[in-house]
């Protein structure tokens, strides 16, 4: 039988092993993105270099049935075009939720932290290094 202080004791061990965990988490999660935003600027310059034109990027509707105007230009690193690197050098997931305004209005999208896989987590065959998604683009 323990007595209520060693509880106590466990809780506040496991809360703080929780947050060295977390802190580490966010400190492998932020040398990701530093590393994805160098392969991203030096594919601007690259892009730049061999005159690969921008196009317009569109946004998809969750379920796949819509496509939405953005005021983005980039270019896609995924054939289904649900990912983009914009001409400003931000990584943007183009996946919207279905709307009526969006379809006369157009959307925009929020730019995030690029990781160095893109798609991970997702169905075999669906995640692509995103060096390996840069040197397709600037192949094409």
């Amino acid at each position: 039988m323990t007595a209520p202080g060693d509880s106590t004791t466990w809780r506040e061990q496991r809360r703080e092993a929780s947050a060295v965990h977390a802190d580490a988490l966010e400190r492998r999660r932020a040398a990701e993105a530093a590393r994805a935003h160098a392969l991203i600027a030096d594919f601007l310059v690259d892009v730049k270099a061999r005159r690969v034109a921008p196009v317009p990027l569109q946004a998809r509707s969750y379920d796949g049935r819509h496509r939405y105007r953005t005021p983005l230009f980039g270019w896609y690193l995924r054939r289904d075009k649900n990912v983009a690197i914009g001409t400003d050098g931000n990584y943007y997931v183009l996946g919207v939720p279905t709307s009526l305004r969006a379809q006369l209005r157009g959307t925009s999208v929020v730019p995030r932290d690029a990781p160095l896989v893109v798609g991970a987590g997702g169905k075999d065959g669906e995640s692509l290094d995103l060096k390996d998604a840069l040197a397709r683009v600037l192949s094409s």
